[in-house]
């Protein structure tokens, strides 16, 4: 019999409707002896996904707002059981604030979103795979690229870019603010800044004293290393009673605490997006060890999660019952049939 060969929406159906198990040989035991496994693989080895993929499937979705944000961060995919494959390395975590082990690989993702603080909804616009061994990038260059990216050829409109203290560089502050752009974003404990105009040595950030009126408007401050000139504002947010965020910002306009904090806060909805496509589209899970693979695994991915977000908002349900709801039928069948019957001693 000659094997059907899956087309690029074939497999994403399958990480849309699949629950547990991702991998290609699960694929091909599920379709009825229609498709096997080396047809699977062997499209996934031809097949040329890029991130351009995820704009021409999401722009027409995307509720553009005046005063909207973008977002950045990079995510880790676990490779924990993997073998030699292409593209995987030992990456830093930030949960763990260490070099991963051999025997936790991973590869990494540098992720764009697009929220819409108005509504709350959210968007992933573009991603870049952490390759440098293959493209010399840095993560702050495929930050660099992405942002560059939507100015000059997506044209979405957005008021500020939001990012973690990994790409909180002199660079990449300093092109935002050539954007004509405004950046929120927080300091490590140890970055060296100056509150008295320089009438004092330099000091860690945390290290600062704040009046009553600094804590609750923010204060001027330089950070060694940037144009002598050029201040920012600073801000102490107080994420839990063991954590405090220095952020900073270039809109000296800025002067609430409260609204900072309601700013920082859009940033983590690309923490809920993280999540989410971990837990539900399996962009994880395949151990396959070409590159091309991983890649095209990864943009099919990040599909099916623009396709369930999209249902999600249609049908006003979290996208977790989407996803689970898939098995109420079967769920309902099986209380009715047991295929397997429960018996006692």
């Amino acid at each position: 019999m000659t094997s059907k060969r899956p087309t690029r929406l074939d497999y994403c159906q399958y990480l849309l409707v699949s629950q547990t198990n991702y991998t290609i040989t699960n694929y091909a035991d599920h379709t009825q002896n229609t498709m096997s496994h080396d047809a699977i693989n062997r499209y996934l080895r031809e097949d040329r996904l890029t991130s351009r993929l995820i704009w021409e499937n999401v722009r027409s979705q995307i509720e553009p707002f005046l005063h909207g944000y973008i977002v950045f961060d990079d995510t880790v995919l676990d490779k924990n059981y993997s073998q030699n494959i292409e593209l995987v390395r030992r990456q830093y975590s930030g949960n763990t604030a260490a070099i991963r082990t051999d025997s936790s690989k991973a590869l990494s993702l540098v992720n764009c979103m697009y929220v819409n603080p108005e509504t709350g909804r959210y968007w992933v616009i573009d991603y870049r795979i952490y390759d440098p061994d293959h493209d010399g990038k840095t993560k702050l260059d495929h930050m660099r690229d992405m942002l560059n990216q939507i100015v000059d050829h997506k044209q979405l409109s957005f008021h500020a870019v939001l990012m973690d203290t990994w790409y909180a560089t002199k660079e990449l502050m300093l092109h935002i603010d050539s954007l004509r752009k405004i950046f929120y974003c927080p300091l490590k404990d140890n970055r060296q800044v100056d509150d008295s105009g320089g009438k004092s040595l330099y000091r860690r950030v945390d290290s600062l004293t704040w009046s009553n009126h600094e804590w609750a408007h923010g204060k001027l401050i330089k950070i060694k290393g940037f144009p002598k000139d050029y201040k920012v504002k600073l801000f102490r947010v107080s994420v839990s009673t063991h954590r405090t965020d220095w952020v900073v910002t270039n809109d000296l306009s800025h002067d609430s605490l409260d609204a900072t904090q309601e700013v920082c806060g859009m940033r983590w909805k690309i923490e809920q997006f993280h999540r989410e496509i971990k837990q539900l589209t399996g962009i994880e899970k395949n151990q396959c060890r070409k590159a091309r693979i991983q890649r095209n695994h990864i943009a099919c991915a990040m599909l099916v999660w623009i396709r369930l977000t999209d249902l999600a908002r249609k049908t006003r349900k979290t996208i977790y019952r989407i996803k689970h709801g898939l098995l109420d039928e079967y769920l309902r069948q099986q209380l009715k049939n047991p295929s397997v019957k429960m018996r006692f001693a």
